[in-house]
């Protein structure tokens, strides 16, 4: 909940970590999926946004709203800042399939993004539709959505999951589309930190060092090529080497500081670090998917066994790995997530 991210304990384990910016995964209002419920399941993470200018209200006991703006005082107040992922390249309704909850009824046309003349939705996303940010009605509500986080909330920064989808025009990505044009030039949005999670699964979805200052980007091959150093892959401390040094391969344009690729070794996405020093192959058999779902290559290694081990020698070798990998992470240029 909002008030247990808010507890002063909490606080206080945040700021002995030495972190200055806590993100959080989405927390506008979101439905569960169809197939969800179908199997008694709920969505965990919250990448099913429908309610965008309201705060999802499991989270916030009788008045969510004032519960989330408590808890970012009390973050600010502690010196902390507070990052919302967001999602703005898809909506909860679902495929053509889907319910029609809101948008589709609105205006289905001007808010997603239709193939053969309408009968079915684009999916660039992964999840059945895709909002249509060259619609000027959609840009609107996505920057008036943005601006009430802000002004309400006092958000101080985003990370944009798929934010490909939010730059593709009618021909492709456009690094000064409509999107990037409108957010760098309003006086509110200017002065926040911006974060893009550089991908999706649309034509052209891979980009990578593409996006336009002042963006910031999830730094995806910082992750494999530190994953696959330490896992003693060969030939990869030229790879290593890039990546310590700030990526400049992908980020040194346009001005750019080293700051714009945000390093991480682990994410919500995939295995956790104790997972990578544990597993060779994933094991999400409970949720209910066969373990079809997330990466199959994860760069992990099990260090000899599968899976939890009582032998002291892997278990310390474990340990160690798991201190290289965070060492490595927070020794080089860019910006370290945890």
């Amino acid at each position: 909940t909002f008030a247990g991210l808010g507890h002063p304990v909490m606080i206080e384990h945040l700021k002995r970590l030495g972190v200055t910016s806590v993100e959080l995964l989405p927390v506008q209002a979101f439905f569960d999926d169809r197939f969800l419920v179908a199997k008694g399941l709920r969505n965990h993470w919250g990448y099913n946004t429908m309610g965008f200018f309201a705060p999802e209200p499991r989270y916030g006991g009788q008045n969510p709203l004032y519960e989330m703006q408590t808890v970012v005082r009390a973050l600010h107040a502690a010196g902390l800042e507070v990052i919302l992922d967001v999602v703005y390249n898809h909506t909860g309704e679902g495929d053509a399939w889907g319910p029609t909850l809101g948008f589709r009824g609105l205006d289905n046309r001007s808010y997603y993004r239709l193939l053969q003349g309408g009968r079915y939705y684009a999916n660039d996303a992964g999840t059945g539709n895709t909002l249509d940010l060259t619609q000027p009605a959609v840009l609107r509500m996505v920057m008036d959505s943005l601006r009430y986080w802000v002004e309400q909330v006092h958000i101080d920064g985003f990370r944009f999951d798929l934010a490909t989808v939010l730059g593709r025009e009618a021909y492709g990505f456009d690094r000064n589309g409509g999107f990037f044009d409108a957010i760098r030039q309003d006086p509110v949005l200017a002065r926040v930190k911006l974060i893009a999670e550089p991908w999706d699964i649309g034509p052209g979805g891979y980009q990578l060092g593409a996006f336009p200052a002042p963006f910031s980007e999830w730094n995806d091959k910082f992750r494999d090529g530190v994953r696959r150093f330490w896992r003693q892959d060969a030939g990869m401390a030229p790879e290593l080497s890039r990546r310590i040094m700030g990526s400049a391969d992908k980020f040194d344009h346009d001005r750019r500081a080293a700051t714009a690729s945000v390093n991480f070794i682990t994410s919500h996405d995939g295995f956790t670090l104790d997972d990578l020093v544990t597993y060779t192959v994933k094991r999400n058999l409970a949720n209910g998917e066969d373990n079809r779902d997330g990466h199959d290559d994860n760069h992990a290694d099990n260090m000899g066994v599968e899976g939890p081990s009582a032998d002291p020698a892997i278990r310390a070798a474990r340990a160690l790995r798991k201190r290289n990998l965070l060492a490595t992470l927070l020794l080089s240029q860019g910006t370290p997530m945890l």
